[in-house]
């Protein structure tokens, strides 16, 4: 039966600030793709979004009267089992876990139709909740997005200049190019995409993924589930990070259990703490509660899309810098930098939005893309919101 799937957010997005100010929770990426890529690519059609107004035009519903609607909550990762079980929902019934709607069948496009029947569903649920989950749940992700994405395929031919270790488990699209490296899948499966690079004397230790056209420079270290996104470069010490897209840690320092967004640049030698000399609970700034939440033993950089900091950068564990902020000095800047903030240790000033658009417009060219206006209107429209 033709039905028409939309992924939406629920309040709960606030708690994943910076990265859902500029998107919704279900373009957030955590694997190889997407969670609305994951969802999909599992229900074999297309997906809408349904989020806060000044994102939806940028990510719009798209509605059909015709068919019943399928919503999904966008922080879920889907599974076979979650996926059978949302097949077989009929048009009134709601799937829950834990007293959590997981997923809504309505008729046509009654978007405020509370279910008519609750079934449970018993089966274990992995969900995005907090910042530090894209890379708690990146191992996960990226071995079950291997699995999506390469099963019955054969990858491209592996460089004989190269050491591997489980092959079997190692997928180049077309394109990709890795030579004269260390390859160790024999932790976790090994994801090229399309076009992507791994330059010479790379170690790498599985799981990773590399999105189209991104890079690995020349004598990177890599380990811990990583996921570099399409057009990402990667360099120096990289452990158990997710950048979303089109971002740059291009030289040596230490980036771990990270979170970096899309169109954001680490200077030379930026180095991040993910883990405190006394190995306590590392407290996080959660914005929406306007205070800390622990968040682990290990966590290290939460960077919003557009936000760059120079060389020699030094960030302390559990930093969270927000949207569009460019922060510079080789002292620690303080632990939580809200966006549109310019400055670093020696004090912060508000990032005018004439300036932070055309930054982030020469940032977007620089990497080969052009700021389109849509983007424009949502810096606009969060620059307005948080300086109310």
């Amino acid at each position: 039966m033709e039905r028409n799937y939309i992924l939406f957010d629920t309040p709960a997005r606030e708690l994943l600030y910076p990265f859902t100010h500029t998107r919704p929770v279900a373009a957030c990426r955590t694997g190889i793709l997407t969670i609305a890529e994951k969802w999909e690519y599992w229900l074999n059609a297309s997906i809408s979004h349904l989020t806060v107004p000044y994102l939806q035009r940028k990510y719009p519903l798209k509605k059909n009267e015709t068919v019943p609607a399928v919503f999904v909550d966008g922080s879920i990762l889907p599974d076979e089992a979650l996926v059978r079980a949302i097949h077989e929902l009929e048009p009134g019934q709601g799937l829950y876990k834990d007293n959590e709607l997981v997923a809504n069948v309505t008729p046509g496009n009654e978007l405020d139709a509370e279910p008519l029947e609750r079934k449970e569903y018993l089966g274990a649920v992995s969900r995005i909740r907090m910042p530090w989950d894209f890379f708690l749940l990146n191992d996960q992700a990226i071995r079950s997005d291997f699995e999506l994405l390469t099963k019955g395929r054969v990858s491209a031919p592996i460089s004989e200049t190269n050491k591997v270790t489980a092959p079997e488990r190692i997928f180049l699209e077309e394109g990709a190019v890795v030579e004269h490296s260390i390859l160790n899948a024999s932790t976790g499966p090994i994801y090229v995409g399309r076009n992507a690079e791994i330059m010479e004397g790379c170690l790498i230790r599985g799981a990773l993924a590399l999105g189209e056209k991104a890079v690995l420079k020349m004598g990177s270290k890599v380990y811990g589930a990583t996921t570099l996104g399409p057009g990402s470069i990667g360099g120096g010490e990289i452990k158990n990070v997710v950048m979303f897209g089109h971002s740059n840690k291009g030289h040596d320092g230490y980036l771990g259990d990270t979170v970096i967004g899309e169109w954001c640049n680490l200077g030379a030698n930026a180095t991040s703490s993910n883990l405190k000399n006394n190995a306590s609970t590392v407290k996080v700034w959660i914005e929406a509660y306007k205070r800390t939440e622990p968040a682990g033993l290990k966590c290290g950089l939460l960077m919003g899309d557009y936000s760059r900091c120079g060389i020699g950068a030094l960030l302390n564990t559990g930093t969270v810098i927000g949207v569009s902020c460019n922060i510079f000095g080789g002292s620690l800047p303080p632990k939580f930098i809200p966006s549109f903030s310019w400055g670093g240790a020696a004090g912060l000033e508000p990032y005018r939005l004439k300036q932070a658009m055309r930054d982030a417009g020469m940032w977007m060219q620089f990497k080969g893309r052009q700021m389109e206006e849509v983007d424009r209107e949502i810096l606009q429209t969060l620059f307005t919101i948080l300086g109310e």
